[in-house]
C-alpha cells in the first residue's frame, strides 16, 4: 500500500515533493488530476494525502469532501491562497494541515514525518479473533495472505462488536451507539446494510456467518472470541 498520495498538477513543483519523500524512505503515487488522484486513491487508500487545491480540473475540496466521508486519511493541503477563509474552507472540507505556497521542502517533510511519527505511536494493539486479525490503528484486518480494509461506517460497527464479543446487540443499541452522534438520519436498515457488507468481507461463507451472527428478535452477536495483542509493524 502506498504511503502517500501527491496530487500536483505543476511538474516540477510534483517531482520534486516526490523525489524528497521517497529519498526520506516513503513510497509515494503521484497524481496531477483530480480524476486520477481519485482513480487512484479508490485502488489503493493511503495514510497521507498531500494535494494543491486548484488544479486544471477543478478544485480538489470536493474530493476532500469526497474521501472524507468515508477514509480517515490525514489530508495536507498545498496553496497559493493563505487568506483565514481559504484556510477554513478547507478544514471544513476535510483537510486536516495546510502549507502554503511557496513552501520549504523541509517543512513538509517534517509535517509529514511528524505525522507518521504519531500514527505509529498511536493504539498499535491488534485485535485476533478466528482467522482474523484487526488492526486498530489502521482499520483493516488480515485475511489470510490478503487485507480487508473498511469504510468509516463498517469500521464503526466492527469495533463495537470487537469490542463487545459474545454480547448480543441490538440494532437500536448499534443505531444508538454509532450512528446518531453524526446527525444523520438513520434507520434500522442502515443496521443491516453495514452487516451485510461485513459479512461480504470478513465471513468465509456469508450463508453461514461465523463471526456476525443474527439472534433472532434480539439482534446480533460477534460469535468470536477476541484476543488483544501488540501490532507487528513489519
Amino acid at each position: 500500500m502506498a504511503e502517500i498520495l501527491l496530487l500536483e498538477d505543476e511538474e516540477s513543483v510534483n517531482r520534486g515533493i516526490e523525489f524528497t519523500l521517497k529519498k526520506e524512505g516513503y513510497e509515494v503515487d503521484s497524481a496531477r488530476t483530480i480524476k486520477e488522484a481519485w482513480e487512484m486513491f479508490l485502488k489503493d487508500e493511503p495514510g497521507l494525502m498531500i494535494c494543491d487545491v486548484n488544479l486544471p480540473d477543478g478544485n480538489s475540496l470536493d474530493l476532500i469532501r469526497r474521501i472524507r466521508k468515508d477514509s480517515m486519511t490525514h489530508v495536507i493541503c498545498l496553496t497559493a491562497m493563505d487568506t483565514d477563509m481559504d484556510q477554513v474552507m478547507g478544514y471544513e472540507a476535510g483537510a486536516d494541515d495546510y502549507v502554503t505556497k511557496p513552501f520549504s521542502l523541509s517543512v513538509l517533510v517534517l509535517k509529514v514525518n511528524a505525522f507518521f511519527k504519531r500514527h505509529q505511536k498511536a493504539a498499535a494493539d491488534e485485535i485476533e479473533s478466528g482467522e482474523l486479525v484487526f488492526s486498530m490503528s489502521r482499520m483493516c484486518a488480515k485475511k489470510g495472505d490478503g487485507e480487508v480494509s473498511f469504510t468509516k461506517n463498517e469500521w464503526k460497527m466492527l469495533k463495537l462488536f470487537l469490542e463487545r464479543p459474545r454480547q448480543i446487540l441490538s440494532k437500536g443499541q448499534i443505531l444508538d451507539q454509532l450512528f446518531d452522534v453524526d446527525g444523520e438520519f438513520v434507520d434500522e436498515n442502515t443496521v443491516a446494510v453495514n452487516i451485510r457488507r461485513l459479512r461480504e468481507k470478513i465471513e468465509p461463507d456469508i450463508s453461514h456467518p461465523q463471526y456476525i451472527r443474527n439472534v433472532r428478535g434480539l439482534g446480533y452477536i460477534w460469535d468470536q472470541d477476541c484476543q488483544k495483542r501488540q501490532g507487528n509493524r513489519s
